[in-house]
């Protein structure tokens, strides 16, 4: 486990060479890598979500694909196309971007619903279907999505259904001052995304998944993460609460968490450390409660800090 972990860790000092200031995020993206999740990064333009998604598939070099989502593109530009060849007289499959390990969805919000749901197989089952003919997609295989929450006008918002495939919503934030004058005279000195190291390939990806995924679960602990989806689904300020698939991937988030530390057990800790990030986007306010101006991330913070730790 030694040198796995301290593969993850050469990973995360690669990338934050180049992306400063912004580790917990790094490591946040790394977690869902290891987890089999995928990334929602919900921010305002220009703070890096596109360079982030650059960084990861560089670093561990998997293949990058990118589709800059507008309202015509359609389902098929995601999944592949089945196009006749008059030569053969056959008809031959022509890839979509889907077909990379690391597949950059941007402003996924622009596009139809039912170009948004062509992603929905591929998220949940690592294949895609064109035509009745199953395609396995290339491992490891993460989905990044990036919207714009200041924009509504001409967007279509993600469903509670396509949000629950996502293992964690994150926010990139602007930098502090320090954090922005490195990252400006970094990039001055050419240290931008086009020029990092890959640290490892896909085939040690897979292992440290591998390793991830063993990580011992207590019973205790696994009690301690059911208290806290059942708190979420009792407390009425919320329309419904965290679902089943929220609470696996609590379970998977927390065993990469522990992972990156170092450790082959799950603390309470790790759960606490990823909780916000993966069940916050899964929960929606009540009318009464978006009236009354109430903040979901209070709430469910108020909710964390009601279940009991075990010993």
């Amino acid at each position: 486990m030694a040198d796995h972990y301290e593969m993850a860790k050469k990973i995360q000092a690669e990338i934050n060479s180049v992306f400063t200031g912004k580790e917990e995020v790094v490591e946040n993206v790394l977690i869902c890598l290891l987890a089999g999740g995928h990334v929602l990064l919900e921010d305002v333009p220009g703070v890096g979500k596109t360079t982030l998604a650059e960084c990861f598939a560089r670093s561990i070099a998997c293949s990058f694909g990118r589709l800059q989502f507008t309202p015509d593109t359609l389902p098929g530009d995601v999944t592949g196309v089945s196009v006749y060849n008059m030569k053969s007289g056959e008809f031959e499959f022509r890839q979509g971007v889907v077909m990379n390990q690391i597949l950059l969805a941007d402003e996924i919000n622009r596009t139809s619903p039912k170009t948004q749901a062509s992603l929905l197989e591929a998220m949940a089952e690592n294949q895609v279907t064109v035509d009745g003919v199953i395609y396995p997609l290339p491992q490891p295989f993460m989905v990044i999505a990036t919207q714009n929450p200041i924009e509504y006008l001409g967007t279509y918002p993600l469903p509670e259904a396509q949000l629950d495939r996502f293992m964690m919503r994150l926010t990139i934030g602007y930098p502090v001052r320090e954090q922005e004058i490195r990252m400006a005279a970094l990039h001055l000195q050419g240290k931008t995304s086009d020029k990092l190291q890959a640290v490892c390939d896909a085939e040690d990806v897979l292992s440290m998944r591998e390793m991830a995924f063993h990580v011992t679960v207590k019973d205790s602990v696994l009690g301690y993460i059911e208290d806290m989806i059942a708190l979420t689904r009792e407390e009425k300020r919320f329309v419904t609460g965290a679902s089943p698939r929220a609470m696996l991937s609590l379970v998977r988030a927390s065993q990469a968490k522990a992972f990156l530390d170092g450790r082959d057990f799950v603390r309470p800790d790790d759960v606490k450390s990823v909780a916000p990030q993966v069940l916050l986007h899964r929960l929606s306010l009540s009318s009464e409660a978006r009236i009354g101006k109430e903040d979901p991330a209070g709430i469910l913070k108020s909710l964390i800090l009601k279940v009991r730790i075990p010993v």
